[in-house]
């Protein structure tokens, strides 16, 4: 039954022939993942009430432990449920899907949307009444009392036109935690949190009361303590209920109800002892770290290092086979996608499709520079094959000895056209890293975060990327129009020349060069003073104490407790400034065939009537254009891009001297689905783009504007300043099912990626394996397509449940044959 339905999602002979490869779900499975999918998510009250209700209770309390005794009463008074079909449990909210809201960052989008939820274009949520009369009742406490009223009074007065326009993106970061790091769970499985306890106990008997730093540091300890005791009681309220539905199960679910009782009472605050104790314990954490905060891209880090220990000792024993490891695997991958977070109708803008961003990492290379390819990393390619979901979001670590058959296992995944895995590359990467100090052993060991960034595991502080969003293309409207935002009309920089009067392209980068630093200043004021808030109202205890060295320092991770603190922005745009420049340049200073009157007043009308559409199909067809492998634009847009790298790091993060190596700033093209959200204030470009239109998402070239096929694609990328935008280069490439049919076509595209990787020194690189016509009928037919997942950008999801603007984003990439 399970092996017919499934063989029935995959109507393309590639994507099926690939799915057999793999084989199936468990019927059990098959029917959890079926049950989670069809569930609706439901806005839920009941975080949001035990919060609000431990606040009140505890408002004279040191911030530190107001955070440690809301989580405790949470994880004590909060709904559990086990599922009939699971081996593995822990719940976020009231039911699979459902949203927690957190009222002590924001509860203002929500009591402004709450009768919009179900009407949403995408992204659509729903309410009950009765959820709705229990927001309203908690809102008065939470008025000028959260994160976001809080964070909105520091901002200084001199950024706010920033923030009237949302010019920097920040909806996301005031409304909701951090996140974007992967804790250290090898220490937790080898340890359990009994380990942590131990060593917060000692560092707290150490203390010299007599120093002043040290009473935060006592309090600090004691919100530890009492976080790891809320999740040891979690733990166990799930042994007992699942005692309890053993008394009346079948043998059979008796037997594992049992089994799960056991696990429970032991993991996660002591050492696991099996790979099911393992995964039991890692879903715990993964899930309560999501109930402390909403911050989202919490990720596994390296699942298949830190966990194949556990399922090489149960294979030899005898206690596990391949496909019960697979069947608990497609579990814990079912598991992840019960996850889920509301955002504000803004922010779904640059963040389509409810994504969490939960990332997997497997292959790469070990700390002591050996393949770290095993047989659990297999297993792990087969179970998400199994499970075809978008979450979690998978990553290999690509390197030049990558194991061969791992390779060609993942590109067999990669067919299956759910847009995994993304590949990351060790051999730039890993340099990168040491050359911004990280230790060699530590940068061999990174893994990747959320969608393309990347950290070390366990040692890294919060955001490595996602801070603040830079606009490039509307940047350089500023700058044509000397200072003043065209859309808004409000003043964002001062004025250092106006296009119309310029006589030369060296007057527009000169222009372009002191506007860019300008606003680049302002996104750091920005950064800043949202940063100072979420240390001061919202530190995460429990994320803090999974974190090396916070314990040892005494300080939380916004306080600089990370060994490493590395973070960026998000540079937006890339190619229709490329595009841009290009045209620009040659036609304008160069051939003279458009005045800079000319090109800015079609500009000002988004190219209308017949000399405006004359213009525009004279800057799309007559310009060089970025992904050709033209280095007239790819030398254009490089020469611009460094102007924001040499600034941004001059800047460092509010940790810089606390502690961490680094607490400096650095660039990264991870923009999610932000090209669809910016582009919608941003108006017409001079690379022909028309007013409202998403930009380019990525480093990727414009749609259809990249005619030389995927090579020169490549190419281009490659001469991007890679080794300086540490903070991810996010390459999306589109290609039909058809020309991955046959095995010389799979050869030709494992080659091409080699040559990126190895010779152009390529950053990342992900497939949206569908074609247009799939594309297309299932945004008309979309009950025919439930199972449809794409790759928006450093992340998939479903394709029904993105808006129509994102759909057709994505139906307009242009389609390679490799």
């Amino acid at each position: 039954m399970a092996v017919q339905l499934l063989t029935q999602n995959y109507t393309n002979a590639t994507q099926k022939n690939s799915q057999q490869h793999f084989g199936y779900l468990t019927e059990r499975m098959y029917a959890y993942r079926d049950k989670v999918l069809d569930k609706k998510p439901y806005i839920d009250a009941e975080r949001a009430i035990l919060a609000t209700e431990s606040y009140r209770k505890h408002q004279n309390q040191p911030v530190v432990m107001k955070r440690a005794l809301m989580l405790k009463n949470i994880l004590e008074k909060m709904s559990i449920y086990i599922d009939d079909e699971t081996l593995i449990v822990g719940n976020q909210a009231s039911g699979d899907k459902d949203a927690p809201i957190f009222p002590e960052y924001t509860l203002e989008f929500v009591m402004n949307e709450l009768d919009l939820f179900e009407k949403r274009d995408g992204d659509v949520f729903y309410i009950t009444e009765e959820t709705k009369d229990e927001l309203r009742k908690l809102a008065p406490f939470w008025e000028n009392n959260n994160l976001r009223a809080k964070a909105g009074a520091v901002l200084p007065e001199e950024v706010e036109v920033y923030m009237e326009t949302e010019f920097f993106g920040m909806e996301g970061k005031m409304n909701s935690g951090d996140a974007h790091l992967a804790v250290n769970y090898q220490k937790l499985l080898q340890e359990g949190l009994i380990g942590f306890e131990k060593k917060t106990r000692q560092a707290k008997a150490d203390l010299d009361l007599t120093v002043p730093e040290s009473i935060d540091k006592y309090h600090f300890y004691d919100a530890i303590l009492i976080v790891i005791e809320a999740v040891k009681t979690y733990a166990n309220r799930f042994a007992k209920l699942a005692s309890e539905m053993a008394e009346t199960a079948s043998p059979k679910r008796r037997k594992e109800l049992l089994e799960i009782a056991d696990i429970c009472q032991h993991v996660p605050y002591r050492p696991a002892r099996s790979f099911a104790e393992a995964v039991q314990s890692v879903w715990f954490i993964q899930c309560i770290l999501q109930i402390e905060s909403n911050g989202h891209s919490l990720s596994y880090g390296r699942f298949d290092q830190y966990m194949y220990p556990y399922a090489k000792a149960d294979l030899e024993a005898g206690r596990e086979t391949e496909d019960s490891i697979i069947e608990r695997l497609t579990n814990l991958w079912i598991k992840t996608l019960t996850i889920n977070k509301v955002r504000s109708q803004a922010h779904t803008f640059s963040s389509a499709g409810s994504p969490l961003y939960q990332n997997v990492t497997i292959g790469g290379q070990t700390r002591d520079k050996k393949d770290a390819v095993n047989p659990l990393s297999f297993l792990v390619l087969k179970s998400v094959a199994q499970t075809h979901l978008p979450q979690p979001n998978l990553t290999v670590r690509y390197h030049a000895g990558l194991h061969k058959a791992f390779m060609n296992e993942a590109i067999e995944v990669m067919k299956l056209g759910f847009g995994m895995p993304a590949f990351n590359n060790d051999e730039v990467i890993i340099p990168s890293f040491i050359a911004k100090g990280v230790a060699e052993e530590d940068a061999y060991d990174y893994s990747a975060i959320g969608c393309v960034e990347t950290a070390v595991p366990g040692k890294w502080g919060y955001r490595c990327t996602g801070m603040s969003y830079m606009n490039f293309p509307k940047v350089l409207l500023i700058t044509m129009n000397g200072g003043i935002d065209p859309a808004s009309g409000k003043r964002f920089a001062p004025d250092y020349g106006r296009f119309t009067q310029m006589t030369s392209y060296a007057e527009l980068k000169t222009a372009w060069d002191k506007t860019l630093r300008y606003l680049t200043r302002m996104s750091v004021i920005v950064e800043n003073a949202i940063d100072l808030s979420l240390e001061r109202e919202v530190p995460d205890i429990l994320c803090s104490a999974l974190t090396d060295d916070c314990i040892g320092r005494g300080k939380h991770l916004k306080e600089g407790g990370a060994v490493y603190d590395f973070i960026s922005g998000l540079q937006v745009g890339i190619a229709n400034l490329a595009d841009s420049l290009a045209a620009i340049k040659k036609l304008v200073f160069e051939e003279k065939r458009l005045t800079t009157g000319e090109l800015w007043d079609a500009l000002q009308s988004d190219y209308a009537g017949e000399r405006g559409e004359a213009i525009r199909q004279m800057l799309i067809n007559d310009a060089p254009k970025y992904g050709n492998d033209d280095d007239y634009a790819d030398s254009l847009v490089r020469d611009c891009y460094d102007v924001y790298v040499d600034e941004i790091a001059k800047y460092p993060n509010t940790r810089y001297g606390r502690g961490p190596i680094g607490g400096i700033r650095y660039s990264g093209t991870s923009s999610i689905s932000a090209n669809v959200g910016q582009g919608r204030g941003t108006l017409a470009t001079p690379d022909g783009r028309h007013a409202g239109t998403p930009l380019a998402e990525g480093c990727s070239p414009s749609h259809n504007m990249d005619k030389k096929g995927p090579t020169s694609v490549l190419k281009s990328v490659s001469k991007l300043p890679t080794e300086e935008i540490v903070g991810g280069v996010l390459l999306n490439q589109k290609v039909n099912p058809q020309t991955l049919a046959k095995e010389e076509d799979k050869a030709k595209l494992i080659a091409l990626l080699r040559a990126f990787f190895n010779r152009l020194h390529g950053y990342h690189i992900q497939y949206n394996v569908v074609s247009r016509e799939t594309l297309i009928d299932a945004q008309k037919h979309p009950e025919k397509h439930r199972d449809l997942i794409v790759r928006v950008a450093g992340y998939s999801a479903f394709f029904n449940v993105l808006s129509k603007a994102t759909q057709d984003d994505i139906i307009a990439r242009t389609e390679h044959v490799i």
